[in-house]
């Protein structure tokens, strides 16, 4: 059982930068392909990006290319989130998840654990 923990959000203005960080109890977390959501009120969660168990590759939703940056580091059980530009639109809660595969993929069914998810306001 992998258990994720994210922090880092918080309220900011547009144009402002964040960088989330989601930590993983599992000391295999190099095994695990890792994956970026949120979830903003009333709308279903949606893929923001996913990263391989080496950070070798990476995807992103069209969204959040050229703002957003996932990275992570195995010697920390750490995945990142690096959000710049911000706008108003990115304000939802957001979630790190886990895939015991090595393929990236952007549904939500394709990952086997979750965090509890971080808030990120974005005021205009």
């Amino acid at each position: 059982q992998v258990q994720l923990v994210e922090s880092g959000g918080g309220l900011v203005q547009a144009g402002d930068s964040l960088r989330l960080s989601c930590t993983a109890s599992e000391r295999t977390f190099s095994r695990y392909t890792m994956g970026w959501f949120r979830q903003a009120p009333g709308k279903q969660r949606e893929f923001v990006a996913a990263i391989s168990r080496s950070g070798g590759n990476t995807i992103y939703a069209d969204s959040v290319k050229g703002r957003f940056t996932i990275s992570r580091d195995n010697t920390k059980n750490t995945v990142y989130l690096q959000m710049n530009s911000l706008k108003p639109e990115d304000t939802a809660v957001y979630y790190c998840a886990a895939r015991a595969d090595l393929r990236l993929v952007t549904v939500t069914t394709g990952y086997n654990y979750w965090g509890q998810g971080t808030q990120v306001t974005v005021s205009s």
